[in-house]
């Protein structure tokens, strides 16, 4: 494991939402379940925790209740190469979820991700500044960023 690894507060879908993230990317694996053991703090048997891992960066998602919850100033970052890699990680990690302004979403347990293209940081650090200005009042308007309209921004 990485020195250091997200932990995740989940209320009681901590194994859920890790098979959820691990279905979605091509390079993800579960690397450990733990089950409570008995002493009253959930059902034996149930999960406590799950250990996983997505494109090469490990996570812990945690069952710990009700008390916290996730907020949008933490947020998971994806960079894409492509409009179907955008796309297809919007689709499926938004699905129960929320699509939101500027690439931002929701995912169904309330964790927030950014599913950015790489073309986006280059057109809104162009060196033309009315450039630049135009890719970001075109982004402004888009939930799922869309690659073909920020060129045309830049054009």
């Amino acid at each position: 494991m990485q020195k250091i690894a997200p932990f995740l507060w989940f209320d009681g879908k901590a194994e859920e939402a890790a098979r959820f993230y691990v279905s979605i990317f091509r390079n993800s694996r579960i690397e450990e379940i733990r089950r409570w053991g008995g002493g009253g703090r959930a059902p034996e048997g149930s999960t406590m925790s799950a250990s996983f891992e997505l494109e090469g960066r490990s996570f812990i998602a945690f069952n710990g209740g009700p008390h916290f919850q996730f907020s949008p100033a933490i947020s998971l970052f994806v960079n894409c190469e492509t409009q179907e890699e955008v796309d297809e990680l919007s689709e499926k990690l938004c699905a129960g979820g929320e699509q939101q302004p500027c690439g931002w979403l929701k995912d169904k347990f309330g964790l927030s991700w950014q599913i950015i293209p790489s073309f986006l940081g280059e057109a809104l650090q162009h060196k033309d500044p009315e450039k630049a200005k135009r890719a970001m009042q075109a982004m402004m308007k888009m939930k799922k960023i869309d690659i073909a309209a920020l060129k045309r921004a830049v054009a």
